[in-house]
């Protein structure tokens, strides 16, 4: 269980950090900059932790799709982002994709 919850806090914290690499504008605001770096490193370190208990593909494949997701919702509300019909079709495929990984593989915790 507590895998999940690494997990779910390693998404957070990556979806926090894109958002704020958007407002560092390049790295030329100091404090979006510095928020951006500790929630890619305070991420990392939590996927690194989940990857001890869960199989690196499937766990990549989960934190991938749920950090574009979030990251595209947060690009619609926050920056006024609106994806096109091919972007939400591949979103769609992203996520079915996840769905399929974790209901159907067979891969085991090493």
């Amino acid at each position: 269980m507590k895998q999940w919850l690494f997990l779910i806090g390693a998404i957070v914290f990556e979806t926090i950090a894109t958002m704020l690499l958007k407002m560092s504008d390049q790295f030329t605001r100091p404090l979006p900059t510095i928020g951006m770096i500790v929630c890619y490193v305070a991420s990392l370190y939590l996927l690194s932790l989940v990857i001890k208990l869960m199989p690196l593909g499937i766990t990549y494949a989960i934190w991938c799709a749920f950090g574009i997701l979030f990251t595209v919702l947060i690009g619609l509300f926050v920056f006024k982002e609106v994806p096109d019909l091919p972007g939400i079709i591949g979103l769609v495929l992203i996520m079915a994709g996840v769905v399929v990984i974790n209901l159907f593989s067979k891969m085991d915790v090493h």
